[in-house]
């Protein structure tokens, strides 16, 4: 298992972690033998967004004698009332869900404390104006939860919570469908095949912009909805048309900036097991790019999507951390003093080019790959 740093919140999380979807299969018998699962696997990240207090408390047994081996995700504003989930922004709820969370899951401290489901702009501006981020600020000053996070599937709701520097992780939705799409409230829309009817050119713009301010800002992501629910494995199902694998949708959400960990949603130990596999799995077996060149109404033409395929180059630059750096900078208007290093750090720069264009001979995508060298030349002054 490959581990990598959660934005600067010191946390080194395992590539590949847990959902909690399938927590509650076999009466929550099921939850044993998934952290049996991941404590094998090497896998030490998981979220807990439901608030059953059955699945609470199986992974409250579940983490006896090993709490110091897993990294808790789990969730503030989602509560258990009258036999059901339900999100909330009622503090006197919030609390009383937090504590028996707390309390059922037998331990003192949750590592991220996520601020539950904020997909619309009136709803951050209450949680920030209102009493919620105030008491998730007063756990993090007890050391009740280590960093606070925010999950949403807007774009636009997620870069007015990153600016603002009130949370230190992200929970957002990755994948190369939702990707395409322009914010919505509505998680639903994201998903509906009347939205990919035209034709579909290129990442959103926010999308693109958001992750790239999480890794100027140092916001870990955590992914959520990597397969659209399993969707984008199914060629029936998918509004690509076409299915994708396991590792491809692992790959390319691993390939975003800024994220840390994906979710993997799965219900049995063999669905995870299938997932943590990505490490040994072969590169061929990862790319994602000839698939998507191939999806019908679907272009990504001139958009780099750091997939590599431009490699290898005769001066051994490595183009595609080039490009993000580089789209870094641009976004920012300026070089932040992080991009700076991480691109002073490489073994070959930009200035390197000798524009050969083999690597663009080779881009799926049809990326203008030795403009954008010139540019980085420019920008980072080698």
């Amino acid at each position: 298992m490959n581990y990598r740093e959660l934005g600067t919140t010191g946390l080194r999380v395992s590539e590949i972690a847990m959902g909690c979807e399938g927590f509650a299969e076999d009466e929550c018998r099921n939850t044993g033998r998934m952290f049996d699962a991941a404590e094998g696997l090497g896998i030490n990240y998981f979220d807990l967004y439901t608030s059953s207090p059955q699945v609470r408390a199986s992974v409250g047994q579940a983490l006896k004698g090993r709490r110091e081996k897993f990294i808790i995700q789990s969730h503030i504003c989602s509560v258990w009332q009258d036999g059901q989930y339900k999100r909330t922004r009622k503090i006197e709820d919030v609390k009383a869900g937090m504590e028996e969370m707390l309390s059922l899951l037998q331990t003192g401290y949750i590592d991220i404390g996520m601020i539950h489901y904020c997909d619309s702009l009136a709803d951050w501006k209450e949680i920030v104006e209102g009493p919620v981020l105030a008491y998730a600020r007063e756990l993090k000053a007890a050391g009740t939860i280590g960093h606070i996070g925010l999950s949403s599937h807007n774009p636009q709701v997620a870069l007015e919570a990153v600016r603002s520097g009130h949370i230190q992780v992200l929970m957002f939705s990755v994948n190369p469908c939702y990707d395409l799409q322009p914010a919505r409230e509505d998680v639903e829309e994201l998903w509906k095949p009347d939205n990919y009817t035209a034709p579909l050119v290129n990442m959103d713009p926010e999308r693109q912009e958001l992750y790239e301010t999480c890794q100027r800002m140092g916001v870990g992501i955590t992914v959520m909805k990597a397969f659209g629910g399993g969707d984008l494995l199914d060629a029936k199902l998918s509004p690509a048309g076409k299915a994708l694998t396991v590792n491809q949708c692992l790959h390319y959400a691993l390939t975003r900036p800024a994220v840390a960990t994906v979710l993997a949603g799965a219900r049995s130990v063999e669905q995870l097991e299938q997932s943590a596999a990505y490490e040994e799995a072969p590169e061929d077996e990862k790319d994602y790019a000839l698939a998507f060149a191939s999806f019908p109404n679907i272009s990504w033409e001139g958009h780099c999507m750091y997939c590599s395929h431009c490699a290898p180059c005769p001066r051994y630059i490595d183009v595609a951390s080039v490009t993000k750096f580089l789209n870094l900078a641009r976004a920012q208007g300026s070089v932040p003093e992080t991009v700076r290093e991480h691109y002073e750090v490489l073994s070959h720069h930009a200035g390197e080019c000798i524009r050969c264009g083999a690597c663009e001979t080779r881009c799926p995508f049809r990326v203008p790959v030795m403009e954008n060298m010139k540019l980085a030349k420019e920008v980072f002054g080698k």
